[in-house]
C-alpha cells in the first residue's frame, strides 16, 4: 500500500538529493496548485530539468507526474479541478492580452486555499499554542519580508505582551541570543534568501530556542533548523513573486492566538484602544485633551 503523498514528500525532504529536496519542498507547499502544474512548469520553478521531475516521481512510487496528479485527485477531492474548469472558461472568454490575469487569479485562489488548509494541521496548532503561551516572542524579517514581519509583530502586540520586532541595526541579535529568558522566534523569509535569516535560525536552534519559519515553497534550508516550516505559494503569474499570502497566514495565526487566549484579550484591546485615543486618535474623534 502506497504511503500518503505528504509522507513521501516529507521523507524526500529529509533524505533525498538536493534536487529531490527542492522538488519535494515545492510540491509539499503547493498541493492545491499541483492540479494546474505540469512537469515542465515545476522544473522551471525549481530550476531542474523536466526529466529530473519525472525521475523524482518514479523515485517516490509514481509512474510519472501525471500519474501522481491522478492519485492526488483522489486524495484532495475535486475542488481544485472544478475550480480550474471554471477559471478555464473565464480564460477562454478573456481577451488575449488579459489571459495572464485569469491565470494569475486562478493561482492566487489556489494559494489562498492552501494557506487555509495549512491552518488545519498539527504544525499550525503547535505554533498557535506557542505564540499564546511563550514568555517572549521575537519576530524577524529581512529584505522585502521586513514589512510583513513588522505588521505581524504590531498586530500580535494588540493581542498579548512580550512581542518584539528584532533590531537589525545591531547585527548580532543579542536581545534573543544573549539572553537566558525563555523565548521563541518567528522568521518571515522568501527567495532570494537573506544570509542573516538562515544564520539567525541556525543560531537560535543551536541555543534551544523554538523557531518557526514562514517562507515560500522553494526554501530547502529550513528543515533541520526550524521546529516548524510553514510554506506559502508565492508564484501567481506576476513579474515578482508575491509574498502577500504571508500576511494572510500571519492574520490567521493571530486569530488563532486570540481564540486561544480567550476573554482576557478583550481587556488588553480596550486598554490599547484607550491609549491610542489618548496619544493619537482616529479621524472623526474629538481631539484628546492633554492633562496638565
Amino acid at each position: 500500500m502506497r504511503l500518503p503523498l505528504e509522507t513521501l514528500l516529507s521523507n524526500s525532504m529529509r533524505n533525498g538529493s538536493k534536487a529531490d529536496k527542492a522538488i519535494a519542498s515545492y510540491m509539499s507547499g503547493s498541493l492545491t496548485e499541483l492540479p494546474f502544474e505540469t512537469a515542465a512548469s515545476i522544473a522551471a520553478k525549481v530550476k531542474v530539468s523536466e526529466a529530473t521531475v519525472g525521475r523524482f516521481c518514479r523515485t517516490i512510487g509514481y509512474e510519472s507526474f501525471r500519474n501522481l496528479k491522478e492519485h492526488l485527485k483522489g486524495h484532495i477531492g475535486d475542488h481544485p479541478w472544478l475550480m480550474s474548469d471554471r477559471l478555464n472558461e473565464l480564460r477562454k472568454n478573456s481577451e488575449n492580452n488579459e489571459t495572464h490575469l485569469a491565470r494569475g487569479m486562478e493561482m492566487e485562489i489556489a494559494a489562498l486555499v492552501s494557506v487555509y488548509e495549512l491552518a488545519t494541521t498539527k504544525n499550525w496548532q503547535r505554533v498557535v499554542n506557542r505564540l499564546a503561551e511563550a514568555d517572549r516572542i521575537f519576530i524577524a524579517g529581512f529584505q522585502t519580508e521586513r514589512g510583513i514581519a513588522k505588521y505581524f509583530a504590531n498586530q500580535l502586540q494588540y493581542v498579548r505582551d512580550g512581542v518584539t520586532l528584532m533590531d537589525l541595526a545591531g547585527g548580532n541579535f543579542s536581545e534573543l541570543l544573549a539572553s537566558n529568558a525563555p523565548a521563541c522566534l518567528v522568521i518571515f523569509e522568501a527567495r532570494r534568501y537573506s544570509r542573516q535569516a538562515k544564520v539567525l535560525a541556525q543560531e537560535a536552534h543551536r541555543a534551544g530556542i523554538p523557531v518557526t519559519l514562514i517562507t515560500d515553497v522553494y526554501c530547502d534550508w529550513g528543515t533541520g533548523v526550524a521546529d516548524e516550516v510553514l510554506t506559502v505559494p508565492t508564484q501567481v503569474n506576476q513579474f515578482w513573486d508575491s509574498t502577500a499570502l504571508m500576511a494572510s497566514l500571519g492574520n490567521l495565526l493571530i486569530n488563532g492566538v486570540f481564540m486561544k487566549l480567550g476573554p482576557d484579550t478583550g481587556d488588553r484591546l480596550n486598554q490599547i484602544a484607550e491609549l491610542f485615543g489618548r496619544f493619537t486618535g482616529h479621524v472623526g474623534d474629538p481631539v484628546a485633551q492633554v492633562e496638565k
